[in-house]
Order: structure tokens, then sequence, then C-alpha cells
């Protein structure tokens, strides 16, 4: 399995306040109906793992007592604690923290939530055990990622897109290996929801940088792309105006009571 932490140092840290200023990241419908689901309660201590621009833990930050956002990347981390602490919000602590390997303890808080972040992880499946770890029993973890469609060549191709853009992007999953995840990991998911969101390929492609070789064969990879790839994507427009399409799931699970 490859490694891609080095990879999402250097870039995201590089990148660090473009996820900051970034509308995809800072609001939208599964950001919204993630915080009405959770119902967070005042007395909750909340963990937001890979928080990039900080913004999830900026929403939670107004509905519980303390958050703890963790990323690996620390420019981001500072970036994000800029960003928060800007808003005169006081109840959010930073550190840095691999998503699979969390340095905190067993059953140390109420939710845990990771949003458009474990297509980077190169172990998801940790990841889930760790947040599951860290959740007391009968707390919530919650993600929110990018999905790919069950169909293994739209797969493939979906992530290929992904990587040549991004090369720490690792891999995003499908619904069934999710499940699979929160089912290994002793979580019961209790909500699953999907969410399709519009990009305009220029805006995706600036967030990375990517020199015009890689932007003219992404172009083509996009126009080019067919059958159920191309049913996911949804390329439409051209020039300025090409736009296509991504999916995100959200799964909310709960720990076992004990």
């Amino acid at each position: 399995m490859s490694d891609t932490r080095e990879e999402v140092k250097r870039r995201f840290g590089a990148a660090a306040q473009e996820y900051v200023d970034s509308p995809h990241h800072a609001q939208g419908e599964s950001l919204d109906r993630l915080i009405a689901l959770l119902r967070p309660h005042p007395s909750w201590r909340a963990l937001d793992v890979a928080t990039g621009g900080g913004h999830t833990a900026l929403a939670l930050a107004r509905h519980v007592r303390e958050v703890v956002a963790s990323d690996l990347t620390l420019p981001m981390l500072r970036a994000a604690e800029r960003f928060i602490t800007g808003q005169g919000v006081t109840n959010v602590r930073f550190q840095e923290a691999d998503a699979g390997a969390l340095p905190f303890e067993t059953a140390s808080f109420d939710v845990v939530t990771c949003r458009i972040a474990p297509h980077h992880f190169p172990d998801c499946a940790a990841f889930v055990r760790e947040s599951g770890r860290v959740t007391r029993p009968g707390g919530l973890v919650a993600v929110i990622d990018n999905v790919v469609p069950e169909d293994s060549s739209a797969d493939a191709f979906v992530n290929s897109f992904e990587k040549i853009r991004d090369p720490s992007h690792h891999r995003a999953y499908t619904a069934r290996e999710w499940r699979e995840f929160f089912r290994e990991a002793g979580l019961f998911v209790e909500h699953e929801e999907r969410f399709r969101k519009s990009r305009g390929f220029d805006r995706w492609i600036s967030m990375m940088s990517v020199d015009p070789e890689t932007e003219k064969r992404l172009r083509a990879m996009l126009l080019g792309a067919d059958g159920t790839a191309r049913l996911y994507l949804q390329p439409e427009g051209e020039g300025e105006s090409l736009q296509f399409y991504l999916e995100e799931i959200m799964l909310i699970a709960r720990r076992a009571r004990q």
C-alpha cells in the first residue's frame, strides 16, 4: 500500500490558505447537514480529524464545549488556527496528528468527525478503527468524503483522474468499502447519505497548481470519459465553463454502549 503522507505534507503545506478560502470546504449542503444530524450537545468534547482549513471544527465549536482540531500538516493546522481564532472562537485547540495513529486517550471524545480528507489517508481502515477507539461508548463517528462508483472500471478511472491532479490522493472508496471499514471497527452505521457537487474544472486544477501539460491531460480525460465514469462525472460545457460532478458520502456511526 503506497504511503502518501509526505506528499500530503508537501502539497497541503504549500496550499494551506487555498483550503481555508475554498468555498467547497467552507460551506455546502453536506456540512450543514452533518451538524443538523449530529445534534451536538453543549457538554460534548469533539475531535475533527484532518481539519484542513478548519471549517468543520469551526461549525462544531459553536455547539460544543471543546473541539480538538488535528491535522498531519503543520502549515495547514496553523492556517486553520488563524482562521478560527480570527472568528473570535476560543474553545478550539490544535494538535498535529496522524489520522491512522491518533495521539489521544481511548474513549476521550463524544464525537469524531472527518470531512473531505480520508481519500488522502494511506490506511483508511486504521483511521476508522482509531476514530472508534477514541470515541466514548455510545459516541458518534461521522465521515464525509468523496465516493466512487461500485463499477470497477469507473472506480479506477475516477481515482486515476484525481491522482493525476493531486499525487497525494491515495484512494476514494466505494460505499460498500466504507460500510465494511465501519463494521470491522465495531461501529454501527445509523445514517448514510449522498451529495452531488459540481466542480469548475479551472478552479479544481488551480487548487493543486498543475502544470499546463497535466491540465491538458486531465481535460482530455474528462471530456473522453465514457460508460459509468462519464455518468458519474457528467462533464459539461467547454473552455473556461467546463465543469463536472463528484459525489460525497456521509456516514454517521455509533460506538456500542458497554
